[in-house]
């Protein structure tokens, strides 16, 4: 007789092992959150009828961004420029982008979907990623965010539209 009947072979076990292994590992990954989007979760009312609010994740412009320069034609000084308001399946995207000689400096959100908290975590992860790419890129020509693309795309177009209307 055969020793090795009624036993499951080394390959059989080994291949189990290892999936067993993957889909542990698997189970053990969390979803994107961030400090602000976890807090702003549970605030009640922190979006306005319009979703006009801005979630505390996203960090609002300072007051020496928004100052306008006292020169408003032409690349020198500083000057911020409101993108369109772009309608997502989520709701509005609206950007404000400062430039400073033709540079983009800043870009802060006016308005981002944030009508319950699934967008508002969303938001808290995405824009800011898509704001350093913004700033690193000097242009609207960036890549989207991995599972906030209505946003990504949404954000993109606004930069553009404020990009355009700043001539840059």
């Amino acid at each position: 007789m055969n020793s090795l009947a009624g036993r499951p072979s080394r390959r059989v076990l080994l291949s189990t092992l290892v999936t067993v292994s993957g889909v542990l590992l698997l189970l053990g990954l969390k979803p994107h959150t961030t400090a602000g989007a976890a807090a702003s979760a549970g605030a009640p009312g922190a979006a306005g009828a319009g979703g006009a609010a801005t979630p505390p994740a996203v960090p609002a412009p300072s007051a020496s961004a928004t100052a306008p320069s006292a020169g408003s034609g032409g690349t020198t000084g500083t000057r911020t420029v409101q993108g369109d308001t772009i309608q997502t399946r989520y709701g509005p995207v609206q950007l404000r982008v400062t430039l400073n000689a033709g540079r983009i400096t800043a870009v802060s959100a006016v308005q981002v979907p944030d009508s319950g908290p699934r967008d508002q975590e969303i938001t808290g992860f995405a824009v800011p990623q898509l704001t350093q790419e913004a700033i690193a890129a000097q242009s609207a020509h960036i890549d989207t965010v991995s599972g906030a693309t209505y946003t990504s795309e949404g954000y993109i177009q606004s930069l553009q539209s404020a990009l355009d209307k700043a001539g840059s």
